[in-house]
């Protein structure tokens, strides 16, 4: 059974990515991708995951974009959406995928050192 919640998230995504597509028009916001949105169950709250392609200054410069943004994004949502309480947006960088690529690259230097003997 699919929750309400997951729903509205899903939509949130999807205007969002839409945005992105079209352009916000602050360059602060770079090459980045919406990883994931989490919304709560009474639909009040909604956690943007986003990640970004480059270097840790162009992390915060993008952070600071969405969020300078977050009014015009969160109109954007109510005029979609047409519910009763549009959600407050929050955008919280996604760290999950420095993670992988952290395990990753631990995985790969262990089979470097690995010679192949396994007895």
């Amino acid at each position: 059974m699919v929750k309400r919640s997951d729903k509205v998230a899903e939509e949130i995504h999807k205007i969002i990515s839409e945005l992105l597509i079209k352009g916000l028009k602050d360059p602060r916001i770079g090459f980045l991708t919406i990883t994931g949105v989490k919304v709560t169950a009474d639909l009040r709250q909604a956690t943007v995951y986003f990640t970004v392609h480059g270097d840790d200054a162009a992390k915060k410069n993008s952070e600071a974009g969405l969020n300078s943004a977050k009014g015009f994004i969160r109109k954007e949502i109510g005029q979609a959406l047409k519910l009763r309480f549009t959600p407050e947006v929050t955008f919280k960088y996604d760290t999950s995928l420095d993670y992988g690529q952290h395990i990753e690259s631990i995985l790969k230097e262990i089979g470097a050192t690995d010679d192949g003997d396994n007895s």
